[in-house]
């Protein structure tokens, strides 16, 4: 048995603690929050079993002009903030080169195939089936030329990696979804993936289960991390806490912690928003609105409408333009009165140029190890990595996790 302590207490992290812990070890998570508070509490609250591709960055030049031009509400960038981040977007262009894309797609699609088996457990034992939906995950299309590539690709994805799909054309969504009353061409619905009514919600309820088998969960600030002997100490609330292992799953404030220690992580934190909107009829499952960029989806606390990407520095002010195009998109799907409630929430999702999280023992510290980088995909993720870091903690490195480890992409 070891003595580890996992910074960070959002999916990844707490899905590391668990596996740790059934492992025999003795885990100590530490984050200045409570478990879920973060970015695991903004996103869709989807587990995405159909996502067996990484997103790759589109190459084509009409696409890459409607991007450059604010045409496009999947992503918004800030030209003062294009110069820090251009040689993490020139990798991740290189990186999603159809070759290059494909091989990353074949390590990605081996964890993606794992994360229900992986969460069911969880969920179970932590009793929150109640916070759980298993009817898939919908893209729309409005127009017919968008709708017709859509299933040509998704036909081709769902052949290549046996999952279900259906497809609904014309009037088909509407007789399916009643509260979806504005005109679309059709619609994608990828069964195998499951959704959440609360993202933060579950991993709390994760986190409780890891409590009561007998886990510690403590709030610290991970920057006090520092080398004790041969084994690390962080200072927490209740003092001074020392264990042999370090598990570094702090998602977009990895890399910042991480430079202390002579590591430099090239991360694009690709910001998204979320805001609510009540006393709209309820989704039996998330959909993304496929030509506007967004993702609705039923939440314990009303309609929660999520947004791409924005480019920019972390500490630049929130701004309106995607999500007030998702309202407005949205209430031309729902026929509703769209206007957003409460605070205008963001978050940062950790993405590594070449779409693959970092999991693994660190190149030149022993008892440190990096459980994070997954992109869109932390919270469908989180449980299977944390496996994949447990195994190799204890001696066995499968051969998925070869092409994860920061020893041979740092």
């Amino acid at each position: 048995m070891a003595e580890i302590l996992v910074l960070g207490a959002g999916m990844v992290g707490i899905g590391a603690a668990l596996a740790l812990q059934a492992r025999g070890h003795a885990v100590t998570v530490v984050d200045r929050r409570g478990p879920g508070e973060e970015t695991s509490f903004g996103n869709a609250g989807v587990l995405q079993a159909e996502a067996m591709e990484p997103y790759a960055m589109p190459r084509d030049l009409p696409t890459l002009l409607r991007y450059a031009l604010g045409r496009s509400n999947d992503v918004a960038w800030s030209l003062r903030d294009l110069p820090s981040i251009a040689p993490a977007l020139l990798a991740y262009f290189r990186a999603s080169a159809p070759e290059r894309h494909a091989r990353i797609s074949r390590t990605y699609a081996q964890l993606i195939a794992r994360v229900v088996s992986d969460h069911s457990p969880l969920i179970e034992a932590a009793g929150a089936n109640n916070l759980i939906r298993r009817t898939g995950l919908g893209e729309i299309y409005r127009t017919t030329r968008a709708f017709d590539a859509a299933c040509a690709r998704g036909e081709k994805k769902a052949t290549c990696y046996g999952l279900r799909l259906r497809a609904l054309a014309g009037t088909g969504l509407a007789s399916e979804e009643p509260a979806i009353a504005g005109e679309t061409a059709g619609a994608l619905i990828w069964e195998d993936s499951w959704s959440s009514s609360d993202p933060g919600g579950l991993v709390m309820s994760y986190a409780q289960l890891f409590r009561r088998r007998g886990g510690r969960l403590l709030q610290g600030d991970a920057q006090t991390l520092e080398r004790a002997g041969t084994g690390w100490r962080i200072d927490t609330g209740t003092g001074l806490v020392d264990a042999q292992h370090a598990v570094i799953a702090l998602g977009p404030w990895s890399g910042s912690l991480l430079l202390r220690f002579g590591y430099r992580i090239q991360m694009l934190l690709m910001r998204g928003y979320h805001s609510h909107v009540s006393n709209t009829p309820e989704l039996s499952r998330p959909y993304l609105d496929a030509e506007n960029g967004y993702v609705m989806s039923s939440m314990r606390d009303g309609l929660r409408l999520t947004t791409g990407v924005e480019f920019v520095r972390p500490d630049r002010p929130q701004s309106r333009r995607q999500l007030d195009w998702a309202l407005h998109s949205a209430a031309e799907l729902l026929a509703a009165d769209m206007r957003a409630e409460g605070k205008l929430w963001h978050g940062h999702r950790p993405f590594l140029p070449d779409m693959l999280p970092l999991v693994g023992p660190a190149p030149r510290h022993e008892g440190l190890w990096f459980d994070f980088g997954h992109g869109y995909q932390g919270f469908t993720l989180g449980p299977t990595t944390g496996e994949l870091l447990a195994e190799q903690l204890d001696g066995d490195t499968p051969p998925v996790a070869q092409a994860l480890l920061p020893a041979a992409r740092l």
